[in-house]
């Protein structure tokens, strides 16, 4: 694995060289998910093999590695596994490059696969100065309560090291991201969130700073009742939902501001989930070379957020992934590429941005 991926590595030289007065920024976060498997690390595969899902009905079928995988892009490292230490800390370097310095990690609760990859990834950050956030998915059982009992378990394990992040403008907190908060209703949230709530996390030692997934007015109520810090919109597609829409983030950054609570906006590079959900063509967006990322950047810069997250660093199935994606063609398969952009010029893109963020805090 060392041999294929060191030559990547040093192609990132020229972006830290060139940047190096300007630090990885606290103030942006970028989604990763470390749920690949393969069998040289795990004895199977994992998520590389995504199921081709039908809108309703059981599985149509499996994809099947390594030739054929869950994704219209092919991976310029090759198919990893998210437990292997050499990727984990290629990743680094490449999030480092793109001038980020907040990895949210996608996690699908106590004693997973990406349970076990957080330990490797918040280990390893700790060696390259960088930070670590969760991103909690509604995994099977979710509820308020259990949310509860998560913050106990991931701040208790690793309350002493310096890789997982705290917001320094609120209490030196933790920070903990929430997909599909809606799902759990905003009265059971409330017990748990509100400061004289019976069972309220507020000035305990697994406090933390909050983050509800925005998709429309609704989820406004997250804030106002649920007792949320902020919320962030994750989507890459815009015009999906009001949130993931950046004709909407200047009025909701407003809106948040007025209440004191956070805005994220969520910026992705296009979104093309067809290999997996065929069905989804109203969702696709073509990444149009570079220019829908940038797009979507500026708006993100123009609403003054308090963050902005980044959707996503290898979302693979969904076609979001800024990490290094090159063209790549099998007898039965041929897959997408960033021409005529560079493999790794996404991660040059969201350097320049980053620093265009950092200069107008």
């Amino acid at each position: 694995m060392l041999q294929r991926i060191l030559p990547i590595i040093l192609g990132f030289a020229f972006v830290l060289t060139s940047t190096q007065a300007i630090p990885p920024s606290e103030k942006v976060h970028i989604h990763y998910y470390a749920w690949y498997g393969n069998p040289e690390t795990d004895g199977h595969w994992s998520h590389w093999n995504h199921a081709v899902t039908p809108r309703s009905g059981p599985v149509i079928e499996h994809h099947s590695p390594p030739e054929e995988i869950g994704s219209p892009f092919y991976p310029q490292i090759g198919l990893y596994s998210s437990l292997d230490p050499e990727t984990v800390r290629a990743h680094l370097d490449m999030i480092a490059s793109a001038g980020i310095g907040v990895i949210n990690v996608s996690w699908w609760g106590q004693g997973k696969h990406d349970d076990q990859a957080a330990e490797l990834l918040i280990g390893e950050a700790e060696k390259k100065g960088l930070q670590v956030n969760f991103h909690i998915e509604p995994y099977p059982g979710r509820s308020a309560v259990s949310v509860k009992e998560d913050l106990q378990y991931l701040i208790g394990k690793y309350k002493d090291s310096p890789a997982l992040y705290r917001d320094n403008n609120r209490g030196n907190l933790p920070m903990f991201y929430v997909y599909d908060s809606y799902l759990i209703p905003k009265e059971d949230w409330a017990g748990i969130l509100l400061a004289d709530a019976s069972d309220t996390i507020r000035g305990t030692d697994h406090d933390a700073v909050m983050i509800a997934l925005y998709v429309n007015e609704k989820d406004k109520t997250l804030l106002t009742e649920g007792g949320f810090d902020g919320v962030y919109t994750y989507f890459a597609t815009e015009g999906f939902t009001e949130g993931s829409t950046p004709g909407n983030w200047k009025v909701l950054r407003e809106w948040t501001d007025s209440i004191g609570k956070l805005f994220i906006p969520s910026v992705g590079p296009g979104y093309d989930d067809l290999p997996i959900r065929p069905w989804n063509g109203g969702n696709y967006r073509e990444r149009d070379e570079g220019a829908y990322y940038d797009k979507m950047f500026q708006s993100a810069i123009d609403a003054n957020p308090d963050f902005i997250s980044v959707t996503s660093f290898n979302e693979w199935h969904e076609g979001t992934q800024i990490e290094p994606a090159i063209p790549k063609k099998f007898p039965e398969q041929t897959y997408k590429n960033y021409l005529p952009l560079e493999p790794n010029d996404y991660l040059k893109k969201t350097r320049e941005w980053v620093n265009l963020f950092a200069e107008k805090e």
